[in-house]
């Protein structure tokens, strides 16, 4: 079976970011989603694409586009629509999802896992996570990271799994 795996932080007011930016640092936070995408395909719109200033490195790179004719800065795999990005996961595979707000929403339906950083505050932001439906997700993992001198934030580790 494909695992689709949606990956993000979002705060409280399910903020996600900016003017294609994030709105907090949190360092274990990269460390974490470095781990759990390293090796494996990452699917992402074409604003998350052009967030990174260079392809982020053991992960093979699916942005999805409506542009027919777009040229990304970096070599990577380019697709018109979520359901052609979910094609090229193979069975057996795991695939994260990592944005932005409307990727996140058409794939709610079709991810199996939801790994969501839940940034304890509320920020101004152009991009939101989608609701978090309890009846179709169960919460089955959670870890606190409380504020420190490297996270001006507290957050928590949310692990979901589709019912």
């Amino acid at each position: 079976m494909k695992k689709l795996v949606i990956i993000a932080a979002a705060a409280e007011n399910n903020a996600l970011g900016k003017d294609n930016d994030l709105v907090w640092h949190l360092p274990d936070d990269f460390k974490r989603f470095k781990n759990l995408t390293s090796g494996h395909k990452i699917i992402m719109g074409r604003k998350t694409l052009e967030s990174f200033p260079k392809p982020l490195p053991d992960r093979e790179h699916i942005a999805i586009t409506r542009d027919e004719d777009y040229s990304p800065k970096f070599p990577c795999t380019i697709v018109h629509s979520l359901a052609d990005a979910i094609g090229l996961v193979e069975e057996n595979e795991t695939a994260f999802i990592i944005g932005g707000g409307e990727i996140y929403k058409q794939s709610m339906d079709r991810a199996t896992d939801i790994e969501l950083t839940r940034v304890h505050g509320n920020f101004e932001a152009d991009a939101f996570f989608p609701e978090i439906d309890e009846a179709q997700w169960e919460l089955v993992n959670e870890e606190y990271h409380p504020k420190d001198e490297k996270h001006k934030y507290a957050f928590t580790y949310l692990s979901y799994r589709k019912k």
